[in-house]
């Protein structure tokens, strides 16, 4: 059973969920944003390291498969991404802003998304931090 955090120190387990479930409800959550940044199956494939074929099962609903610790990490991250570009930008930008060109200092003009696939799970990271930063919350 999980436990509400009473402060920011505090985590939440996952030890008595079953890995099968967490996967499901990540996999539905990393599509679902996915869907709406209109990412392509390629590029929805690389963000998370799996292969495309795999993503297209994922939406499906039915996909029965595991994920590894690295890609629980990038849909809380992207999660976390999602959430935070909500915030600070109207909806329509916010779902947009990822397969823009952007001259921030990480992304030297390309497309954050682009920037991260190409540097995987630290480059995921560091556009949270970055969009957190953004809007004071760093």
């Amino acid at each position: 059973m999980l436990r509400a955090p009473t402060g920011p120190a505090d985590a939440v387990s996952l030890a008595g969920i079953e890995p099968a479930r967490i996967a499901r409800v990540a996999a539905t959550a990393y599509s679902r944003i996915a869907a709406a940044w209109r990412l392509g199956n390629e590029a929805a494939a690389h963000l998370l390291d799996i292969s495309p074929r795999t993503f297209a099962r994922m939406k499906t609903g039915d996909w029965t498969g595991r994920l590894s610790r690295d890609q629980l990490l990038r849909v809380s991250a992207v999660t976390g991404l999602y959430k935070g570009l909500h915030l600070y930008f109207s909806d329509d930008l916010a779902d947009r802003w990822v397969t823009m060109p952007n001259t921030g200092p990480q992304f030297g003009g390309q497309p954050p998304v682009e920037a991260m696939i190409a540097g995987g799970l630290p480059a995921i990271l560091a556009t949270r931090t970055y969009v957190d930063a953004l809007r004071g919350g760093a």
